[in-house]
């Protein structure tokens, strides 16, 4: 079953994502209203995994049937991340660990732990969510960033350490939105024992998450030295510190809950067929947008940095005005838009198609 606000949700990822994209690649402006994009898009991950799991099921797949094809696509998304990396961010970006590669393990853990109670499922995202200021201490964080930006050595212990604690987006703590969009999925859509889904209970705990952040946040200077500088590290998305964690899947949190109860479980809100044509788009071509959004913006500032010197990167946070950069975002999202309804009328297929036809 397709939810309306889960694609209205991922369309809201979207957004956000072209526009904080456009607005630092291009003007190096970070004022933005960066940090909610990633945490929303990789915690529906969870959740559209828990659906499609459930679908699965209901025909009746075996178990070693649904492992096989969950592992194919994680292994085709962490290959599309490489990919990603290689021809969009330039290959001395390879071993960067973006999105996609997270997304790729995120399923393939998901595998593994996807019959486990939710108690421990619950319990692993929370050492995930700790352990990640413990490893970035341990491998001295600081010094593999430089200039704002991931900068490892090709090396097998950087490669290891940045898919693990300190590239862009490692696995911990990212894995915990994945995790937690499953549980919540779990409790929402799949126990029959529950008359209505905890919507209004999961957003007073995303709240408690939001205030709780938001405290800390404001205390940290209280507080002893290396608790503040090692354990809170203040409200920062790279690296991702526990206040911004917190915030941020106690906002998710909220939004699930509210989008849920406010769009699926509201009959006036399916009278809105505009709205939901976008979100609808959006919403299945998600994948592919993610990708060409970059190509869009990044391509032709490499292009135009290689011609007018050596490195093609010069012109990367400082080619333009932030205030061309934003309407050229919403330039970018109405293309985009109109090309994947022509791609759905068309019924040619984007990223998304090509991973169901190789890994299904």
């Amino acid at each position: 079953m397709r939810y309306a606000s889960i694609d209205v949700l991922r369309t809201i990822a979207i957004f956000l994502m072209v526009l904080v994209h456009f607005m630092e690649n291009l003007s190096g402006v970070d004022w933005a209203p960066a940090g909610l994009g990633a945490p929303l898009f990789t915690f529906l991950v969870g959740v559209s995994y828990r659906l499609w799991l459930s679908s699965q099921e209901a025909k009746g797949k075996s178990d070693s049937d649904i492992s096989t094809v969950t592992i194919r696509r994680g292994l085709f998304l962490f290959a599309l991340g490489f990919a990603f990396n290689i021809l969009v961010w330039l290959p001395e970006d390879t071993f960067n660990w973006d999105v996609l590669t997270l997304i790729g393990a995120s399923l393939l853990m998901l595998n593994v732990v996807r019959n486990l109670p939710l108690p421990v499922l619950a319990l692993i995202g929370i050492v995930a969510f700790m352990l990640g200021p413990v490893l970035r201490a341990t491998a001295d964080y600081p010094t593999y960033w430089t200039q704002g930006y991931f900068d490892p050595d090709l090396t097998l212990s950087d490669v290891v350490l940045g898919f693990l604690a300190i590239g862009y987006f490692p696995v911990f703590p990212w894995i915990l939105f994945p995790l937690a969009g499953f549980v919540t999925a779990t409790l929402f859509f799949t126990d029959p024992s529950e008359n209505e889904p905890p919507t209004i209970s999961t957003a007073i705990f995303g709240a408690v998450l939001i205030v709780g952040a938001v405290s800390t946040r404001l205390l940290r200077s209280y507080a002893p030295v290396p608790v503040a500088s090692n354990v809170l590290g203040g409200w920062t998305m790279f690296p991702a510190t526990l206040e911004y964690i917190t915030g941020m899947l106690g906002l998710v949190l909220v939004l699930f809950a509210l989008g849920h109860r406010w769009i699926d479980r509201n009959p006036k809100f399916a009278e809105r067929k505009g709205l939901f044509k976008v979100a609808g788009t959006f919403g299945k071509y998600s994948l592919s947008m993610y990708l060409l959004h970059h190509v869009v913006h990044l391509w032709p500032l490499w292009i135009y940095g290689a011609s007018m010197g050596e490195d093609p990167t010069q012109f990367w946070r400082n080619a333009i005005s932030v205030w061309v950069a934003i309407p050229l975002s919403f330039l970018c999202l109405a293309s985009c838009y109109w090309l994947l309804r022509w791609m759905e009328r068309t019924e040619r297929g984007g990223v998304e198609s090509w991973m169901r036809h190789l890994c299904d």
